[in-house]
């Protein structure tokens, strides 16, 4: 019986084992700075801020490494972008995602991502709940790619708890001489595939284009 129990324990941890989900990952590197890069789950999104932010959010956890020299880290040099539909996003600030604002996030160029061009601009998202809502319509433009632009337009009346820990752990903006890590929180259609993503990454040696794996 205890031989038994002892092959059941073992056969049990091997199926675990078997099911448990590769992390996505990636990296690249030029002569200025390198990058690794690992995307979230919403398990860990759950874990690290208590709500998955509405599952409109693809979180990336990066760390940017200088090489010969200190490196300014500026997040506007990064954007995602996904083979889906051409859809392009920068990273949001913490306030743009849970702060007092309200949102207005307009589209250059069209993709059929919840952020493409049509009649009107969109508000809103999370903590609102459900999907981001367009004003005039929800219409798809005509061209594969697009890239957004938003800015605040109101406030609300209470600050969401959430907004303290998506501060705390963003990619800081500075010059560093060592590695340096942090997240980036990105808009974009919900359940995108890992392998269906690319993160680009502006240096002054060129573009690191990175995908996951």
């Amino acid at each position: 019986m205890r031989y038994r129990i002892l092959a059941l324990a073992i056969l049990f941890a091997l199926v675990s084992g078997a099911k448990t989900k590769k992390t996505p990952v990636g990296a690249a590197e030029n002569d200025d700075a390198g990058i690794s890069a690992t995307l979230l789950s919403e398990e860990e999104l759950k874990e690290k801020f208590g709500s998955n932010l509405g599952g409109f959010y693809v979180v990336v956890e990066v760390t940017v490494s200088p090489k010969t020299k200190p490196y300014t880290i500026n997040r506007d040099d990064f954007v995602l972008r996904t083979d889906r539909d051409g859809e392009k996003s920068r990273p949001f600030a913490p306030t743009q995602i849970a702060g007092k604002g309200a949102l207005i996030v307009s589209q250059s160029g069209g993709g059929r991502g919840i952020m493409a061009d049509n009649n009107g601009p969109m508000w809103g998202g999370y903590p609102g709940g459900g999907r981001p809502q367009r004003m005039g319509g929800d219409g798809v433009g005509s061209s594969s790619e697009s890239e957004t632009q938003t800015r605040v337009v109101r406030g609300q009346d209470k600050e969401n708890p959430v907004l303290a820990a998506l501060t705390a752990k963003i990619l800081p903006e500075k010059e560093v001489s060592e590695p340096l890590a942090g997240l980036l929180y990105f808009p974009m259609e919900p359940k995108q595939k890992p392998k269906e993503l690319e993160l680009i990454y502006t240096t002054p040696a060129g573009k690191l284009n990175l995908r996951f794996r």
